[in-house]
């Protein structure tokens, strides 16, 4: 038997909790800045997988630009793969980081993402895929094309992500399966095709980006509403704005529903 755990590296909407403002400490909106739970650094989660000799596999689903601190408030080095939903800023600019961490490997690190992504990720990140001519810096990660099933190996097994796609308003972002988790962080539609892939979850980790309708993320109205409707054992609520407050969202959300923070971990037995 092996263990998985699903860390929440970050959970806050595009700017972070608190937000950056003219004024000391930032702008923590409705949120209570002695509430540690409300200091929120972007998304991203990383997968580990526990075999039963202690072996590891590590998955990174986006590097946000809070990267660097969260590795580090962690103590986590090393990775075995990095899969990204999408190429907005808030999930891959902090793909330089990853520099320091192939330095602790024995070669590239793989990463994973859908067309449009590797491109906008060569795009702005070419040197860290191919040597740019005069360069002495070698290149540190190996692209991948997710089109189907992705599956990572490593010392603790392997883990298999199955990708399912959904609106993000002007683009296409991926949702990623994992045995019996979802993960869905940025969404604001989804077809039925997609509500095929979230049935019988134990887990969902689902965008709620504020309580107001926005073009390109659903709200917490309609995150509970798709909790509901999924019906998983536990919905845990991610990519939130400065307007929702950790405790006040925990007294208010129904029972069988969490709030993220970051360093959350979800554990399960495999």
């Amino acid at each position: 038997m092996a263990t998985r755990r699903f860390i929440i590296l970050g959970c806050s909407s595009s700017g972070g909790v608190p937000r950056i403002a003219e004024k000391p400490g930032g702008e923590w909106g409705e949120c209570d800045p002695d509430e540690p739970r409300n200091r929120r650094t972007r998304c991203s989660v990383l997968i580990e997988q526990e075999g039963a000799d202690g072996g590891l596999t590590r998955v990174l689903i986006d590097a946000s630009p809070d990267l660097r601190e969260q590795l580090l408030r962690h103590g986590i080095g090393k990775l075995d793969a990095v899969v990204f939903t999408h190429s907005h800023a808030d999930h891959c600019h902090g793909l330089d980081d990853l520099r320091v961490v192939v330095f602790n490997m024995p070669g590239r690190l793989p990463v994973w993402a859908d067309p449009p992504t590797r491109d906008a990720l060569f795009e702005r990140f070419g040197y860290a895929f191919r040597r740019p001519e005069g360069s002495s810096y070698p290149p540190i990660l190996d692209m991948n094309i997710i089109d189907g099933d992705v599956t990572v190996t490593g010392k603790g097994g392997a883990i298999t992500l199955t990708p399912f796609l959904v609106n993000h308003g002007a683009i296409d972002a991926l949702g990623f399966r994992v045995g019996d988790v979802a993960y869905l962080p940025d969404v604001a539609d989804m077809d039925e095709r997609c509500w095929d892939v979230v049935q019988g979850l134990d887990i969902w980790i689902l965008d709620a980006l504020r309580r107001t309708p926005h073009p390109t993320h659903i709200h917490l109205a309609r995150s509970l509403e798709w909790l509901a409707r999924a019906a998983p054992r536990l919905g845990v609520i991610t990519n939130m704005h400065n307007d929702m407050d950790y405790r006040t969202l925990v007294a208010e959300v129904p029972q069988g529903v969490d709030v993220a923070y970051d360093g959350m971990t979800l554990t399960v037995e495999i």
